[in-house]
């Protein structure tokens, strides 16, 4: 496709900047799924296996409650072209990790693991981190323990619970990424 052309019909449609907005609700019946609302398309998500909390602590596999801003994309470049975004991108190197200790320095932060070093490494094989949108959860202040590595990132098929993430399909991860920029708030809960 002639990214020119698709930029002009982007803009026709009013798509010229990112969303003010974007929101996330539990669905009814199951605490596990929501709805992410991005302008007019509404999307189903899978959250953390302890549904959206207000007290966020690592590991309890709860989605954290509040506003976020996205702050970059990471992206598999060696699985698909590089989408298109207003947010900042970057390409996941074999090396990328995040740092889900909360006793070290770095934590919820990235890490750089060298070959054979143990760690949450950004280059999964089932391909759910091809595209993480990293958030502001837990940044300023970081608080140890308060909660690491809040992603949206992409759904397993079956829409299983995530560890605290929202995840969605591949369609609408590509969807909403046209549509964000690191001034677009996300509402959780």
């Amino acid at each position: 496709m002639d990214n020119s052309r698709f930029s002009t019909t982007y803009r026709k449609m009013g798509h010229d900047r990112p969303l003010a907005a974007i929101r996330v609700h539990r669905a009814a019946g199951d605490p596990r799924r929501g709805w992410l609302v991005a302008g007019h398309h509404v999307i189903p998500v899978a959250l953390g296996r302890g549904g959206i909390i207000a007290n966020k602590r690592e590991g309890d596999g709860g989605t954290p409650k509040g506003t976020f801003f996205p702050q970059q994309l990471w992206w598999r470049a060696d699985r698909a072209p590089r989408p298109q975004t207003f947010l900042p991108v970057r390409a996941i190197r074999a090396e990328d990790a995040w740092c889900e200790n909360p006793a070290s320095r770095h934590y919820n932060r990235r890490i750089r693991l060298d070959p054979g070093m143990s760690g949450d490494r950004l280059t999964r094989e089932d391909r759910l981190y091809d595209f993480i949108v990293e958030i502001d959860h837990n940044t300023r202040p970081r608080i140890s323990g308060r909660g690491s590595a809040v992603f949206l990132h992409l759904a397993r098929p079956n829409f299983s619970p995530t560890a605290g993430c929202v995840s969605m399909t591949r369609t609408a991860m590509l969807q909403l990424l046209r549509r964000l920029g690191t001034d677009t708030k996300i509402v959780i809960g």
